[in-house]
């Protein structure tokens, strides 16, 4: 269970990646064109655009198999990803002025001039457990996913010294799309074999040429990354195979996705593929005090410079997005021992050799 809590805690490091961007605020324009990692497009609007964007992912390793467990080897497969939703606040108490009617009449897939129109992402799901090796390298599985529309008024407090109750408009269009895993054996190599996982946005969308990429993110899975889990059997390292094995791993043909061992240093039942680029066993710092969607090691600087923001600033950001209110929150109720925590952390030391400088 510890196991599997370590790696979702890394996956969640990934789905989230540049998710919202300091100063936090979304009327910033980093945070207005923030969707980049792992963006896997309708593929009509791809073809129609010359396939500059991506409208699959193809995840693609190598699995040894102890003698005669060919049969008992058993796979998990989850491909996880963000649908995104457009966001704006409605029925405030302070602000029922022309500036609120403005903002309630304006379609939510407008440019947002400011933070009251925002952008989330519903986490997604698609997964399947217990394949048989067997199965996979027979006929594969073939597993569709479809998301429908959504259009919700949800009343939440909408945080702020100025702002009471009120509601949250989220709409979201249908996304669909499958995912297709397959297993082959690798010729002249005995008890090796290659998994294929492919990831295909299939949303059907009107006048695909005419698409803005903004409007086609909204039918986009984005951040994607695929877990795989072995009972039977051990992932082989692309980035560092064994020497008898590099012509081998050099041919695996990995499209927007690089994936790496996970778990503990030497575990090789888990595997991670992300859309940014990693070393095997990734580990998210343990002084990290939150997650500040920078996927880096500078917690610090970013708990500062979030600590001298203005209090109007920080004000624009408890108006918003829940998950950059939550940030604010988070950074405000540092201890000083926390802050220690955060500043000047070695990870290793050793000796110098005789005659080192």
């Amino acid at each position: 269970m510890r196991k599997l809590e370590e790696v979702q805690a890394i996956a969640e490091a990934v789905l989230y990646e540049g998710y919202l961007l300091y100063p936090y605020r979304h009327s910033a324009l980093k945070n207005r064109q923030r969707w980049t990692y792992g963006v896997v497009y309708p593929r009509a609007y791809s073809e129609a655009g010359g396939e500059v964007e991506p409208w699959c992912m193809q995840t693609e390793c190598l699995l040894e198999v102890n003698p005669g467990r060919e049969g008992k080897t058993q796979l998990s497969v989850s491909v996880r990803f963000l649908h995104l939703m457009r966001c704006r606040r409605e029925g405030e108490r302070h602000g029922q002025g022309e500036e609120q009617e403005q903002l309630r009449e304006a379609p939510l897939w407008a440019e947002a001039p400011f933070d009251g129109v925002w952008e989330e992402g519903v986490e997604r799901t698609v997964s399947a457990t217990a394949l048989s090796l067997t199965e996979l390298l027979q006929s594969g599985r073939r597993l569709p996913f479809a998301f429908p529309a959504r259009g919700l008024v949800e009343g939440e407090p909408l945080g702020g010294r100025a702002s009471g109750s009120g509601s949250i408009v989220r709409e979201g269009q249908a996304l669909s799309g499958e995912v297709d895993v397959a297993a082959e054996a690798v010729p002249g190599r005995a008890h090796l074999y290659k998994l294929r996982v492919t990831i295909t946005n299939t949303t059907p969308v009107e006048k695909p040429a005419e698409l803005r990429a903004q409007e086609a993110l909204l039918a986009a899975c984005v951040s994607t990354h695929t877990i795989l889990q072995v009972e039977g059997g051990a992932f082989v390292s692309l980035i560092e195979p064994p020497a008898e094995l590099r012509q081998v791993a050099a041919s695996c043909q990995n499209r927007g996705t690089w994936p790496v061992l996970v778990g503990e240093p030497g575990e090789r039942d888990s595997l991670l593929s992300a859309p940014i680029i990693l070393y095997d066993y990734p580990q998210i710092a343990p002084e990290s005090p939150a997650p500040l969607f920078d996927g880096t090691e500078i917690d610090e600087l970013l708990a500062l410079r979030i600590m001298t923001l203005a209090d109007e600033e920080k004000e624009q950001i408890r108006r918003g997005d829940a998950r950059g209110r939550a940030v604010l929150e988070q950074i405000e109720r540092l201890t000083p021992e926390q802050f220690l925590q955060l500043h000047g952390t070695i990870r290793s030391l050793r000796a110098l050799g005789e005659g080192e400088p």
